[in-house]
């Protein structure tokens, strides 16, 4: 969910879990504690949430800021399994989407994790449930990563244009340092998504194209009024990013 859907009660679902990073005294909530996601009033934007002792608040999440949503799922681990964290673990100095690998594990849910930076970290699931196998990563996890061979996916049925592009391409095909290998459902199609050019340009640029048009526009009214011309002339600029 985006900073917008999370200020409105019908964007949350059945299931969705709410952490609160800050906390607040109007609703009742402490930083770092998770709530259930239980009812919505449509017509007044209210969210009803249940804490772990059973207690329903029901606040506008407009009133919030600090919010994260997620969903629960089942994850089995064994020693050796290749894991990620899906959320920052501040007490540990984790950051988010870091890698490592299970190194112990017990029945009661502690866990020893050493990271590819080769910190090794010890924790129980409880303190931090936030992780996930760590075999496959996101793109944007990708970025400053490499491995030995790299498989991207890249379903074209699903490519929003902001995030199947040339930079993906780019970030993704340049992960590998011996080999790299892409899988797609439409080979013709691909070629077109990951053309596809999202380089913004900078205020610099942008102002620079707009003083060029202001000095050509003033040079065509000067031209005009040396000929006696009186009109009034109207004007508008668009500049595409």
């Amino acid at each position: 969910m985006t900073g917008a859907d999370r200020q409105w009660a019908v964007q949350y679902e059945p299931g969705d879990i709410l952490r609160y990073t800050r906390g607040s005294q109007a609703v009742g909530v402490q930083s770092g504690e998770y709530v259930h996601f239980t009812g919505v009033d449509r017509k007044q934007n209210l969210l009803t949430v249940e804490r772990d002792s059973g207690q329903r608040l029901t606040y506008d999440p407009r009133r919030l800021h600090g919010v994260s949503v997620y969903r629960e799922a089942e994850r089995d681990f064994s020693t050796g399994d290749r894991l990620q964290f899906t959320a920052p673990y501040r007490e540990e100095h984790i950051a988010n989407r870091q890698l490592g690998t299970v190194e112990r594990i017990d029945a009661e849910g502690n866990l020893q994790v050493r990271l590819d930076s080769g910190q090794q970290v010890h924790f129980n699931i409880r303190e931090h449930p936030h992780v996930d196998y760590g075999y496959a990563v996101t793109s944007h996890s990708s970025q400053g990563a490499t491995a030995d061979r790299v498989l991207v996916h890249v379903d074209t049925e699903q490519a929003h244009d902001q995030l199947v592009n040339s930079r993906l391409a780019y970030v993704s095909v340049s992960r590998g340092r011996d080999d790299a290998q892409i899988y797609t459902n439409d080979t013709q199609k691909l070629g077109e998504e990951l053309s596809r050019d999202v380089s913004k340009h900078s205020a610099l640029e942008a102002g620079h194209e707009v003083g060029a048009r202001d000095e050509g526009h003033a040079a065509g009214n000067a031209e005009h009024q040396s000929v006696g011309q009186s009109h009034d002339h109207g004007q508008g600029y668009s500049m595409e990013h």
